[in-house]
This record gives C-alpha cells, sequence and structure tokens, in this order.
C-alpha cells in the first residue's frame, strides 16, 4: 500500500513539473507582409521579414494568405517564400487581401503568420480532391454535403484531437458550403474544441489552398496548435461602411476583455463581402487597433468565407464554432 501511494505521488509529481516546464517554455507567433506586382519578390520579401522577427529561432509552420490575381504569380509567391523558408512548413491558400499590425494589404500582396517555440506544437492534415468542385448549393446539395462532410472527417481524423488547443481551417468551400465542411470535422472533433479560419478566394482560378507549399483546389487543411495556451473567440457580423468599421472596433476590444490571461497574439479571419464595403482599406484595421494596439502581433485576412462563432445576433450566445459569411471571426491566444 505505502508503495502504491509512494509511486501515485511520484506520478504527480512528474506530471506537475512537466505541466510547469511546459507552461515555461516559449511559443512565439511573428508577422509580415508584401505587396507588389513581382510575385516572387514579393514572396521572397515577407519570407525575410518573417525570419528576421524570428531571430534565432525557426518556426514550425507559416500560415500564407495571398492575393494575386493568377494561378502562375501565386505559384511565384510560394517559391519566393520557400527561398527564404522551408517549403514543407507553408501553409494557407488564395485571398482577397490582409493586414498586420503593420498595416493593410490589398491586391498583389501576401500576409504571413509564423508559428513557433519550444511552447507551442503543429500538426497539418490535408483533404485533397473532395469531391466538391462544380457543385451548388442549389442544384447538388445531397452531393455537395456528403463530399464536404467525408472531407471534414479526414481532416480530424488526422490529427491528435485530445491535445489540441486551437484547430486552423483553410477551405476551398466558401460560403454558405463551409458550414458542411465543418460539419463534418465537428462529427470527429466535437463542438468544443475552438476552431477558426477561412474559405479561399471563390473566384475561378483563384482557389487554391496551399499544403507543405503545394498548390491544391477541391481540398482543404487544418492546422491543430497544441499547448499551454488559453483561447477566446467571438465573431461580429456587418455589411455596411459603418458597420464593418464599429464591429471591428467592438468585437475586438470585448474578445481581448474576456482573455483569461496575457494575450501574446491576435487572429482575424474577415469576410472580403466586408472589405468591399469599406470606403477606406485601413479603417477597419485602425478600429481594430484602438484596442490590439501596434505591437501585439495581429494576423488577418480577408476569405470568402469565415470559421468561428457567429455574431451574437444570431448565435444567442451559443459559441459553437461555425461556418459563416460576413463575419470578422477574432481568436486571441494567451498564456
Amino acid at each position: 500500500m505505502k508503495k502504491t501511494c509512494v509511486a501515485v505521488i511520484v506520478s504527480s509529481l512528474a506530471l506537475c513539473f512537466s505541466l510547469a516546464r511546459a507552461a515555461d517554455e516559449p511559443v512565439v507567433f511573428k508577422t509580415a507582409a508584401a505587396s507588389g506586382e513581382n510575385a516572387a519578390e514579393t514572396g521572397k520579401k515577407a519570407a525575410t521579414e518573417l525570419k528576421a522577427a524570428f531571430g534565432s529561432a525557426a518556426p514550425k509552420a507559416v500560415l500564407v494568405m495571398d492575393s494575386f490575381e493568377d494561378v502562375a504569380s501565386k505559384k511565384a509567391m510560394l517559391d519566393g517564400v520557400a527561398s527564404v523558408l522551408p517549403k514543407e512548413i507553408l501553409f494557407g491558400g488564395a485571398s482577397y487581401g490582409g493586414f498586420t499590425q503593420r498595416g493593410s494589404v490589398n491586391d498583389d500582396g501576401v500576409v504571413l503568420l509564423g508559428i513557433g517555440g519550444d511552447g507551442v506544437g503543429v500538426e497539418a492534415a490535408l483533404a485533397e480532391n473532395m469531391g466538391a468542385a462544380g457543385l451548388t448549393m442549389e442544384k447538388d446539395l445531397e452531393k455537395l454535403t456528403a463530399a464536404l462532410n467525408r472531407a471534414g472527417e479526414k481532416l480530424a481524423k488526422q490529427l491528435p484531437l485530445d491535445r489540441g488547443a486551437l484547430m486552423l481551417l483553410i477551405s476551398d468551400a466558401h460560403s454558405p458550403k463551409n458550414q458542411l465542411l465543418l460539419d463534418g470535422v465537428q462529427k470527429v472533433a466535437g463542438k468544443k474544441l475552438p476552431i477558426t479560419g477561412g474559405s479561399v478566394n471563390k473566384n475561378a482560378g483563384q482557389n487554391w489552398v496551399y499544403f507543405r507549399g503545394a498548390a491544391h483546389t477541391d481540398s482543404a487543411i487544418a492546422l491543430l496548435l497544441t499547448g499551454p495556451f488559453k483561447v477566446t473567440q467571438t465573431g461580429r457580423q456587418a455589411k455596411t461602411n459603418e458597420a464593418v468599421i464599429e464591429t471591428a472596433r467592438e468585437g475586438s476590444a470585448s474578445v481581448l476583455k474576456s482573455a483569461p490571461a496575457k494575450p501574446f497574439a491576435v487572429i482575424a479571419f474577415n469576410c472580403g463581402g466586408r472589405k468591399g464595403k469599406l470606403k477606406r482599406l485601413e479603417d477597419e484595421l485602425e478600429a481594430i487597433q484602438t484596442s490590439v494596439g501596434k505591437d501585439l502581433p495581429l494576423f488577418g485576412t480577408y476569405c470568402a468565407g469565415e470559421y468561428g462563432p457567429a455574431d451574437l445576433s444570431e448565435s444567442k450566445g451559443d459559441c459553437t464554432p461555425c461556418g459563416r459569411g460576413w463575419h470578422v471571426m477574432f481568436t486571441v491566444l494567451a498564456r
């Protein structure tokens, strides 16, 4: 009996020491962005900035969201990023632009989020050839639902969900199709795992998803982040210039206030429709910075559908991740 008690005590102490050590290990989130007509040079410039921000450390994964128009430019951009950073850590997709704490990016640009440090783990999954290409909600709902549900389940089954703190989901499934993919993910993952992300550009020839530096269509990726950090989320919907600015201001302030520890990064998956309503692109970023400031790493990208909690007016207080359009989905990471 005494030996059993001693073993339990030693095991408990070892677990406590392990958790304490993990909590002390660094978590590094850095952002970078660049714009320019030369896609390869733009990608290289952004990657060089990100690498410098990491210093002697190295990112474990880099989220790459770009707004170049044609696939040749997108692949050149990826090659430019891969000339500085390892190709196998590059993930992301085509977007309508984005922003970091340093400024906004419109057309012909790229926004990067680097994730690294011993205190965070990154697991990646790809669901290729989903079978959703060319199908519509109006004519092919049953086939589309089955295809996207399967793809979502495939993604989730590749990941160690029991250790997940946050899932980043990037898909070639624009709103409202994005909910069908998320339904598949949540059949496996459940509805308590925090999820955010976005659907790539829905324009023909621009709907590319990036996995380990290669471009795919009719596909989706998931990055599962693990580590001893906390996640808080909120979503806000808007369809006018004034409402876009106000919801950006109020939503970012609200999610920061609810953070249970010190924030070390803010992620904002935003809607291209919201971007299209802005009279001045920088106004939304400046509204976010009234609470976030200009020093905290901020990664924002405009998508064709967003994953995260629905607006309070829609959700009635339910914070379950869902697939929506016209939303900005804020995620704060803290420890």
